[in-house]
């Protein structure tokens, strides 16, 4: 079996890099847009889920996606375009509780399984 991960992030190829086992990237072309009507926890589940299968694994594969979002108030937070802006999302973060969403989904012979786990992450104040 090939392991594949379905991403272009550094981060996750360094956390997957983690375990010693031998891997290829295959970058999953997809619309990461979300459905604004959806809640954040099944939108992050749809996308990994949409990763996965963009990469059109073999029957030999194991393919591994994610998506990721930080949640505050019940509303995502995208990712900062410029520092000005990141500063901004640290400010609105400063002080407060806001959660980070993972949606998870490997897919092996033909099997989907898809997962979602919440992290509660408090700010002190900046």
């Amino acid at each position: 079996m090939e392991l594949i991960l379905a991403s272009q992030s550094p981060r996750r190829k360094d956390l997957l890099g983690l375990f010693h086992i031998p891997f290829s990237v295959r970058v999953a072309n997809v619309d990461e847009t979300m459905d604004a009507r959806k809640s954040p926890y099944d939108e992050v589940a749809r996308l990994s889920r949409e990763k996965a299968l963009a990469v059109n694994p073999g029957a030999s594969e194991v393919v591994v996606a994610a998506d990721t979002v930080v949640v505050l108030d019940g509303k995502v937070l995208g990712k900062p375009r410029s520092t000005q802006e990141a500063r901004e999302m640290l400010s609105m973060l400063s002080g407060k509780a806001h959660q980070v969403m993972t949606g998870l989904t490997v897919v092996c012979g033909g099997q989907i399984q898809t997962v979602t786990e919440v992290t509660d992450v408090h700010f002190r104040p900046l």
